[in-house]
């Protein structure tokens, strides 16, 4: 599990061991920004589940490189000789206004988050797949669904991690291997400097259930994208309009047809699994092979 050491991470970490899981807590004690390595976090999160009869061990890999990411999945290869649930959280903030954002703030960003989520999803997936059994939980965000101010890396990070969830869900479906991505909010480190005082209860706890139920062998979905957000537990879905079909079109038929294009009072949507990309394109091939317009 990255970024266990604190916040939400230490959460699932505590929550899964209790209930028997053996969890590898990784963590690399950096700053919010990403910057610096400090063992304490992993170690003392490690030493709580210990002390409290479960098994733990720590990891201070970075999720920011491949071998980082090899290095996580092979501490619970070697500890454990098998990994059965992959929980990607880590995760770092750069804050600029797009038009002030730095490559090198945009990378960084990307490295923990997105690549991160590549690094360790890649380097465990194929143990998964061989031993037929395994489920993967990685982290997108509001802001990587609905867009942020100031955060054009995270925002295209979280974004990004919803399509990577959804490749190894497709692939990883005739293995019995389930990937979907969660979108927490609570009240962590991660909230430095937002006005919180009128928030409702948002404690790291009321998003652990639910990601130990995606960890868990009962969850029975997979291409899915939950969302845990002060007690609220919901799905967030990529849904489409039914569309226009025209022979040909113009611009001005685009203007002249633009409210029905967008209209979406009676959605169509396309699951991830078993086939959403080929779902999306018969869709649309049986408007085209129709008579006339739509």
């Amino acid at each position: 599990m990255t970024g266990a050491g604190r916040g939400l991470g230490r959460a699932y970490a505590l929550l899964l061991a209790q209930r028997g899981a053996a969890v590898v807590v990784n963590d690399t004690g950096a700053g919010l920004t990403g910057d610096g390595l400090h063992e304490d976090p992993a170690e003392r999160v490690a030493a709580e589940i210990r002390d409290a009869g479960g098994a733990a061990v720590a990891c201070t890999a970075s999720v920011a490189t491949p071998e980082g990411g090899e290095a996580i999945i092979g501490a619970a290869l070697e500890r454990y000789e098998r990994v059965d649930i992959l929980i990607h959280n880590a995760g770092n903030v750069r804050r600029a206004p797009l038009r002030e954002m730095s490559a090198e703030d945009f990378d960084a960003v990307l490295d923990v988050h997105l690549r991160g989520a590549f690094h360790v999803a890649r380097a465990a997936f194929g143990a998964m797949c061989d031993a037929g059994y395994g489920r993967i939980v990685l982290t997108s965000s509001i802001g990587g669904i609905y867009g942020n101010a100031d955060v054009a890396n995270y925002a295209a990070a979280k974004a990004g991690v919803i399509g990577l969830s959804n490749v190894a869900a497709l692939e990883g479906a005739a293995h019995g291997v389930r990937c979907n991505v969660v979108v927490p909010a609570a009240v962590t480190r991660m909230a430095e400097g937002i006005d919180t005082s009128a928030y409702p209860p948002m404690e790291p706890d009321l998003v652990a259930p639910l990601v130990g139920w995606l960890a868990h062998e009962s969850c029975s979905v997979t291409g899915e994208v939950l969302i845990a957000l002060a007690g609220r537990v919901a799905r967030a879905a990529l849904v489409e309009s039914p569309g226009v079909y025209q022979p040909s079109w113009t611009i001005e038929d685009i203007d002249a047809r633009i409210e029905a294009i967008r209209d979406v009072t009676e959605p169509v949507s396309f699951p991830v699994v078993p086939d959403g990309h080929a779902a999306h394109i018969r869709y649309s091939f049986g408007m085209a092979q129709t008579d006339g317009t739509q």
